[in-house]
Parts: C-alpha cells; structure tokens; sequence
C-alpha cells in the first residue's frame, strides 16, 4: 500500500469523514425533489395525499436530533468504561468501529435531510409533484432509520463490554498476523544476517520520536532503481523510533533521492496502529489479561480467557504455509526483517506469566496453552513454547503458597 493509500484507508475510520458524506448525500436527496417534480402530473401528489410530508419531516428532524446526542452520549460512556475496565488502547477499536459509525452518520444525515427538506418546503420550492417525490423518498429514509434503530440497539447492548472488546482485538491482530504471513517481507527481500551487511551504507534517521505505523514499500523500490541502490530496513511497523534510531541503511542513494526522500516513505505517530503490526494486538491483549489479574480487578476468568483467545491467535502461525500466496518478490531492493514468533510469545505470554503466578488456575491454564502449540509440530512454537513453559512453571513455584499448588503445576508443566 502506498503512502496516500494508507492515509485514505486512516481517513476512512474517522467518524467525521462518513457522517459528512451521509450528510451531504441526504442534502442532495433532499433538493434533487425539486428537479424531478416536472416528471409526476400534480393530480397523483393529491390522491397520495403528499401534504402529509411537512409534519413527518418535523418529527423526524426532533427525533433524530435525540437520537443522535443520546447515541453520542451512550457511545462516549461505553468508551470511558473500556479504558477503566479493558485497557484504554483497545477504545481505538471501538472509536473505529464501522457499525457505529454508519448508525450515527445514518442518524445526522437523516437530521440533515429533514432540516433541508423543511427549509425548501417553506420557501415553496417543490410544489405538488416535488412533494410527492421528498414524501416518497422520506418514507424509504424512515425505512432506513428503522433497519438502523433496531441493529443499534442490539450492538449498544454489547458495547463496552470486556467480552466483545477482547473480540475486537482479536479480530484486529488475527487480520494483521495473517496479511503479515500471506506477505513475510511487505514484497521485498529477506533482510541478511547481523554482520554481513555491506559497509559504507547512509543511516535513515526520523524527524521525530514516535511509532513507525505504515512503510511506503514502493517508494522505497522506485528510489532505490533510479539509484541502482538498496534499502535495508531496520525499523518496522511498531517499532518506537527516535532521531537517533535508524529506520534504514541506503546504500547508493545520494542527492533527491536520498535520505530526505526516502524517509516520506515512513509513516510515524505517537502510537502504534493496529494495522501491519500483530505484535501490537498481542501485546494488547495481555494487558487486559495483566489489568484482569491485578487486585483491584481480580477476575482470573477473563486472563484464562483471554490465554484460549491468545492460543487461537497464535495457532495461525502453524497454519502459515497454507496462507502464503506464492512468494513474489515485487521490490528486490528493499531489504525486509521477517516476523518472529518469539516476539509475538514474549508480548503476549511473559506479562501473564508474571502477574498470575500466584494464582494456579492461570498457571494451569498457561501450560495447557503451551502444550497445545508444542502438539503442533512445528519447530518454531514448540521451541518457544518449551521456553515460556519453564518460565512460568519457575514464576509458579516462587509465588505459589502451597506445595500442593506447586505440585499440580509440575504435573502439568511434563504434561
């Protein structure tokens, strides 16, 4: 994805942008009644009994105005319970939330289009036939609201809960993992091995200090082949950045095509997105699982299941032949780290490891977890979960106060 189209694809999940565009599109209906009215002969709007459309866009325009602040206000409360009783980085997924987004703009372009509709009705601008057509067309949009009044309170009944927000995360890192696995090296090339680098290579350096969120992989290429050049990536999606930590090492790329054009191609912010970087999404879940087990919340349910929610996510990477496309090199140039899935355990599982040891049930819960990605076979898991294993199992016998606690999770730990 190019840099433009990643910023459209942000603009896209703010609320603003689509609750214009319903705007807009209600206005426009509202006034296209006026150009079609020559079409219909006055005497049909009057056995309809069209003149009903002045009262209806009243209600409608009060109605929708509290509708639209209650769902605001609703929406806003649901938010502030998910950072006290989530982890305030998943309240990103509930403000991006598309089914809110179209049920609110669905709200104000209703608003919109009676307020446009009353206003042209007072200055006489439809007439019989134009009012038949604005009658018609405020039917299908109180058909609309109904649809969206219905679905809105199903989902304001779900909303804020920890259970659906946990879902939301999930859904965000398994679409991230599995876009990262169907591409390991975003179309590049597998970055070499520490050391055998080429020397004499010019060191990327932010601007800023913030999270690398997007990398513009063909820019880089097209800069890179003006040049004959190449680009070694050593700051990835999720990565904190600063002006002294290298996004990358250009190799032959000098003048307009250096570093000051080549650092367009990396997108900071001051937080991580959720989008190219599973490591993030892991890493959210544990804190739910972390603020879970804390003592003010003391709810091991939730961490065991956010651990069977951890365990779905990662036995993606088991299944990581089958959704790989077919490896094609779109910018040989560019020189990519892949993905380790050591890091996706110690983002994950290290923060559980250590705020539930004491208690057995979370214990027990991790090494069932580790023995079902060991069963997988592959080497990768097996390997680290071999490794968490122990480490829980030595957390475990440090806090756990009784020896028959100690002992149940050996017992699991050779199982």
């Amino acid at each position: 994805m190019s840099r433009w189209g990643w910023i459209l694809t942000t603009l896209s999940t703010r609320l603003w942008l689509r609750a214009s565009i319903f705007g807009v599109l209600a206005a426009v209906t509202a006034l296209i009644s006026i150009y079609v009215r020559g079409y219909i002969p006055d005497d049909v709007s009057q056995k309809i009994g069209a003149d009903a459309v002045d009262s209806i866009l009243n209600v409608l325009a009060s109605s929708m105005l509290a509708v639209t602040i209650f769902s605001v206000s609703t929406m806003v409360s649901a938010y502030g319970a998910a950072t006290n009783n989530v982890t305030p980085r998943a309240t990103k997924l509930l403000i991006e939330d598309k089914s809110s987004h179209n049920a609110l703009s669905t709200f104000v372009g209703a608003f919109i289009f009676s307020v446009v509709g009353i206003v042209a009705l007072k200055t006489g601008a439809y007439g019989n036939s134009g009012r038949l057509v604005l009658f018609v067309v405020t039917i299908i949009v109180i058909f609309a609201i109904i649809v969206t009044l219905l679905r809105w309170i199903e989902y304001l009944s779900r909303l804020g809960r920890v259970s659906e927000t946990v879902e939301r995360v999930e859904e965000a890192v398994t679409g991230a993992l599995k876009e990262r696995l169907a591409n390991p090296y975003l179309g590049g090339t597998p970055l070499l091995p520490p050391g055998s680098q080429p020397p004499g290579g010019i060191a990327l350096y932010p601007e800023k200090v913030g999270y690398v969120q997007h990398i513009d992989m063909a820019l880089l290429s097209e800069l890179a082949g003006k040049k004959e050049g190449h680009v070694f990536i050593e700051a990835m999606p999720g990565k904190l950045v600063h002006p002294h930590q290298p996004l990358a090492w250009l190799y032959g790329l000098t003048g307009e095509d250096g570093p000051a054009a080549a650092r367009k191609a990396f997108i900071i912010d001051r937080e991580r997105s959720f989008r190219q970087d599973p490591r993030y999404g892991m890493a959210v879940l544990s804190e739910i699982a972390s603020r879970a087990l804390s003592p003010a919340v003391n709810d091991p349910g939730t961490a065991i299941h956010v651990i069977s929610v951890g365990l779905r996510v990662l036995l993606i990477w088991a299944r990581r032949a089958s959704l790989e496309t077919e490896h094609k090199i779109l910018y040989p140039a560019v020189h990519v780290p892949g993905l380790d899935v050591s890091d996706l355990f110690e983002d994950f599982f290290s923060p559980i490891e250590r705020d539930g040891a004491a208690m057995l049930e979370v214990g027990l819960s991790l090494q069932k977890a580790y023995s079902a990605l060991a069963l997988t076979g592959d080497p990768e898991l097996s390997k680290a979960a071999s490794s968490h294993s122990a480490r829980a199992l030595a957390y475990g016998v440090k806090s756990l106060a009784l020896d028959t606690e100690i002992a149940a999770l050996k017992e699991a730990t050779k199982r």
